[in-house]
């Protein structure tokens, strides 16, 4: 049994999954979309990462997009960091970066980003008194699960158990459903999972959850998959082995978000 996480996956776990979910929280938060509003110009933030090839996110005064958009007048920032170590300590507060900007970009930095992470932390790690309010407790189950897809894919395509796993899966689509209304799909190619963004297919097989609260509950480990299973709020159908596999993957995805 493997124990213990990886410097490199929870980088990429850091990068693809937690940064990744914030878009969402622009979508999904209005103090977030308040904290947009103070840019009178797009910003590209690069992470620039000794060893991996750069993270950049686009910043705009209504919303927030993966990758270089390539818009004119636009400001540039880069964080240098000299290792995976080195960014997983910074997403953890616990060390800095190099930052590469003028007085426009630091501004960026110290009023709208550093407080972003901080908004994006409090949906994250929620606290019992924060989870008291229906709406944030609804708000921040779903940034989760956002964060919780992300990182099944960084996890399966980078860590060696939840290689493993992938290894067993066939090819098609595997879906993570909550109720009717949400879903999230990844497409399994040569053992290769990808997040689907686009137009959804019918999937292989699927991890449903019965609604929001159920999918939180879980999520933050206040009640056992297998306690919802047996009660008919947590359900499987499909191929059966695309759905134990993608469960292990999950396990080790707790350690990383946990870790």
């Amino acid at each position: 049994m493997i124990v213990g996480t990886d410097e490199s996956v929870t980088a990429s776990v850091n990068a693809e999954a937690v940064l990744g979910t914030l878009p969402e929280l622009a979508r999904r938060v209005p103090e977030a979309r308040e904290l947009l509003g103070l840019l009178d110009r797009p910003v590209e933030l690069t992470f620039a990462i000794r060893g991996r090839a750069p993270v950049s996110f686009t910043f705009t005064s209504t919303q927030i997009q993966g990758g270089k958009t390539g818009i004119g007048s636009t400001t540039h920032v880069a964080l240098l960091l000299s290792s995976d170590r080195h960014f997983n300590k910074m997403m953890a507060g616990q060390a800095q970066p190099v930052p590469l900007a003028g007085p426009r970009g630091i501004r960026f930095l110290t009023q709208v980003f550093t407080p972003l992470t901080d908004l994006l932390g409090e949906y994250l790690r929620p606290t019992a008194a924060a989870l008291a309010d229906d709406d944030f407790r609804q708000v921040s189950t779903l940034l989760t699960l956002t964060t919780v897809a992300g990182a099944v894919v960084a996890v399966a395509n980078n860590d060696r158990s939840g290689r493993f796993s992938a290894d067993q899966m066939p090819d098609g689509r595997i879906d993570l459903e909550v109720g009717d209304d949400l879903r999230y799909q990844i497409d399994v190619t040569d053992h290769h999972f990808t997040l689907v963004t686009g137009d959804l297919q019918t999937p292989r097989a699927a991890l449903r959850f019965a609604d929001l609260d159920t999918a939180g509950a879980v999520l933050r480990g206040e009640i056992s998959s297998m306690e919802c299973m047996s009660d008919s709020r947590l359900a499987m159908r499909g191929m059966i082995s695309m759905v134990d596999n993608l469960n292990r993957i999950l396990d080790r995805v707790g350690a990383y978000l946990t870790d």
